[in-house]
């Protein structure tokens, strides 16, 4: 697969300085790149390797045009360009490029047009899978579970019953839509199993990182809108609703009926409680602990950095004198106001 520097710059909306008719065979970063390759600058600080590289073309802005020795493509976000141009040469294969001997599709199930589906691949019956879809060895596909067109759902991926999946959504492997929500009422110390009755209802682009679970709703539905995207290993809870455009990075979890609003932003490691509301355009840095209900956007942190043991220790020991220091410093205040 190859394109021009002309062909490119059509389809991604940049204007080509230099030879338009180099040819384009993959991409890679400004240090490593090579003949064939074209190479992007996003970031400033590195302008200084456009002296050096040996691409074959660099996306840039129209700023940093004049410093590059070799073709470029000259647009206002060269990260965007990037982006677009990994699409164009994407080699990623299919999950199955057939539908498998050893698949056991039930004959109750709906098959829509160039689907296919990878060895060993159970799809149960009721399900509806539409145009395009591509799933994955080793994946299950419950009773009247829906795929829209064009999905994408790796091996080993577990899609439970009654889950609804949009257009153009990708699902990789060993993720599980559709699981029972952590629900149980407590009968004089024992454990009483509450049967999860709703589904997960997941939006158009979407895609859900590796080892990522969301569980059914427990009544009404779990609801994934268009175009979140959720990293590798996220949990998250029954009756949650996230909106539109949010992203969510690795080891993130969000508690039972708890709503994202859109474009939000949620770093690796937060944890966010169940049964609160987080308003629209909120980021959350690594590690933070959302506790209450958030109504205005903004960028909020909780987590504790790194620092060397003896300072944690010391900073430690300073927190478990705080009680004592608060009440000293009461009497004092109070001594102090007698006075005056």
């Amino acid at each position: 697969m190859s394109y021009t520097l002309a062909n490119i710059a059509e389809k991604i909306g940049a204007v080509v300085q230099g030879d338009g008719q180099c040819e384009i065979l993959s991409i890679a970063t400004l240090a490593a790149a090579s003949s064939g390759q074209i190479a992007f600058l996003a970031n400033s600080k590195y302008s200084d390797q456009l002296a050096s590289t040996k691409a074959s073309a660099v996306i840039v802005t129209e700023a940093e045009a004049e410093k590059c020795t070799t073709n470029a493509l000259v647009m206002a976000n060269p990260y965007m360009g990037y982006a677009l141009v990994a699409q164009l040469l994407d080699t990623t294969p299919k999950p199955a490029n057939s539908i498998h001997a050893s698949a056991v599709i039930d004959d109750g199930a709906i098959i829509g047009k160039n689907v296919t589906i990878g060895a060993n691949a159970v799809i149960e019956a009721g399900v509806n899978l539409s145009d395009g879809v591509s799933i994955g060895a080793g994946t299950f596909i419950g009773i009247a579970a829906q795929i829209g067109t064009n999905s994408t759902i790796w091996s080993n991926v577990s899609v439970y019953h009654g889950v609804i999946i949009g257009d153009n959504c990708a699902v990789h492997a060993n993720s599980v839509i559709g699981s029972d929500g952590f629900g149980y009422a407590n009968n004089q110390g024992n454990w009483v199993k509450i049967p999860q009755l709703g589904t997960v209802v997941i939006g158009d682009n979407v895609e859900i990182g590796a080892s990522t679970t969301i569980d059914r709703g427990a009544l009404g539905n779990t609801i994934i809108n268009n175009g979140v995207i959720l990293d590798n290993q996220i949990q998250i809870a029954h009756n949650v609703v996230i909106g539109e455009n949010t992203a969510m990075a690795a080891c993130s979890v969000i508690a039972g009926s708890t709503e994202i609003g859109k474009n939000c932003v949620i770093a690796g490691l937060v944890g966010i409680n169940g049964h609160i509301n987080i308003a629209d355009g909120c980021v959350f840095t690594g590690m933070s602990m959302v506790t209450k209900s958030i109504s205005e956007s903004g960028v909020y942190s909780s987590g504790m950095p790194c620092q060397p043991n003896k300072d944690w220790h010391k900073s430690n020991a300073r927190i478990r004198k705080l009680e004592s220091i608060t009440k000293r410093l009461s009497t004092v205040e109070k001594e102090l106001a007698s006075r005056s």
